[in-house]
Formats: structure tokens, sequence, C-alpha cells
């Protein structure tokens, strides 16, 4: 029904989410953790996005890369796996990451995504061989650019560092919140230490 909004970023929303307004509607669009922190209020952009009805809901999830629509899709079909738990797998990782490590078999990469077990992560790679193969793009291939490299490892460092921060005590939309604030600054993190010590110093101040 709605494949595509291009607007004005009006609102920033905790855990993550954003209103963004266009002829004069604004849309409400869950996003995965690493397109949600490219988003900058008051600019704008294009998310391509997902329409869910449910039978108590109406909810619209939002891609900044049109490939993330694509998977998250796929994951849905799959018995067992919401649109939260899609969410998470591409909050950890992108979309071509997530894509090769099916394709390697690699359960190890998959059980690091909160929530994630074993079981889970086995089944997993059973059915998502056969959906992410169905998806044309790029010519039928997933290749890691440097863009997308460097997106897939800010985005493992992300649910690192808020895998960590909810194991000290924080809830998880604050420290959603934080890690967003802390990256709001302009500086980049290599690694998960980084980028944990700066959104800490932003706990402080809360």
């Amino acid at each position: 029904m709605i494949g595509l909004i291009t607007g004005q970023v009006q609102y920033l929303m905790a855990p993550t989410a954003c209103i963004m307004t266009t002829s004069g509607v604004g849309y409400d669009i869950e996003l995965p953790l690493p397109s949600f922190c490219q988003l900058q209020l008051n600019e704008q952009a294009s998310i391509w996005t997902h329409f869910h009805v449910r039978e108590d809901a109406q909810l619209l999830y939002g891609f900044i890369d049109r490939k993330e629509r694509d998977v998250f899709r796929q994951l849905i079909k799959i018995n067992g796996v919401g649109a939260k738990m899609a969410l998470a797998m591409l909050s950890a990782m992108s979309a071509a990451e997530l894509k090769m490590h099916v394709e390697q078999e690699s359960e190890t990469a998959l059980t690091r995504i909160p929530g994630i077990g074993k079981k889970t992560a086995q089944r997993l790679l059973i059915e998502l061989k056969d959906k992410l193969k169905n998806i044309d793009v790029d010519n039928g291939t997933f290749e890691l650019t440097p863009q997308e490299t460097t997106i897939s490892h800010e985005g493992s460092i992300i649910a690192e560092v808020e895998g960590a921060l909810i194991s000290l005590g924080y809830k998880e939309k604050e420290a959603q919140l934080a890690i967003k604030a802390a990256k709001s600054k302009g500086d980049t993190f290599a690694d998960t230490q980084g980028l944990l010590k700066a959104t800490l110093q932003q706990l402080s101040g809360f």
C-alpha cells in the first residue's frame, strides 16, 4: 500500500521510530537501529516502507536501504519471527551481511543477535537459505560495498553497546536514546568500547 515515503523527519522517538511529514501528512514509522541512526531531525529523507496489518494495529516499518525492506519481508514470513525480532536482526547486521552469514551457514553469527538462541539460529539458517536466494537484488547477489561494510560493522557495534547497557540495568529505550545522542555529535567509533564510553557519558548527564 505504502512503499516509499520522501519527506521531512519531523520527530525522532524512542526506541527507534520517527514521524515523517509529506504533503501535510505525518507518518509514524518504526525502523531498525542503523536506519534510525542515519536520520537527521528536520532534514529530508527517503524511507522504503512496509505496511503491516494486524488484528489490533496497522503499523508502518521503514528502511533506508530497499534491500533491508526486502529481507525484512522474508523474515516475517517465517513462523515464530515477528516484526520485533526481524528489526532486531537488521539492527545487528545489514541485509547484505545477513545473507552472507546464511550462505556460509554461520550459526554463531546469528546467535549474537539478542533473542536468538542456538535452535532458533539453526532453523533460521534452513528457512532463510531459499528465501534470501530468491531476492533479485544486484543481479541476484549481495556484495558488501565499502559503505555497506561500514554500516554492517556499525550495526554490530550498536547492538553490542545496547546489550551491554541493558545488562548494566538501563532500560532499552534509555539505552537507544543515549546511543543516538552519542552518535549525533558526529564522532566515529571504530569499536564497541569507544561507543560505550561515549554513551555512558551521555547517560551520566541524563
